[in-house]
């Protein structure tokens, strides 16, 4: 069965940095797309950030840009979100998600994953 378990969450004051992972069983990670999502009280759920299989590609929210780095270790079975430069509206619950794709390009969309990490909480405040 496909597990994605993340970690890394906690609460840090606005400008700080906080390094997320997304370790995966039951499944070769290499041949999956792996995005991040968010999501915050009263909020839709909202497409961070995505990596491609195969080194084809990523994405980046534009609200994001510039402060959030995704990368990946397939050997290690791991997926990393590094966020810096945090600020009160990045704040809310964390999950990563896996979808089957060899050689497409990852999308920031729900629909398209088939498997969920659990979340983690992610508090921006002073």
């Amino acid at each position: 069965q496909l597990q994605l378990v993340e970690h890394g969450g906690g609460a840090v004051q606005p400008g700080g940095s906080l390094r997320l992972s997304c370790v995966v069983s039951g499944f070769r990670l290499e041949y999956y797309n792996i995005g991040w999502f968010r999501q915050a009280p009263g909020k839709e759920r909202e497409g961070v950030s995505c990596v491609s299989s195969r080194g084809t590609g990523s994405w980046y929210a534009g609200s994001v840009k510039g402060r959030f780095n995704i990368s990946r270790d397939d050997a290690k079975n791991t997926v990393w979100l590094q966020m810096n430069g945090l600020r009160v509206e990045d704040a809310g619950v964390y999950r990563c998600a896996a979808e089957h794709a060899p050689w497409s390009h990852c999308l920031p969309a729900p629909p398209v994953y088939e498997a969920w990490g659990q979340g983690v909480a992610v508090a921006v405040s002073i």
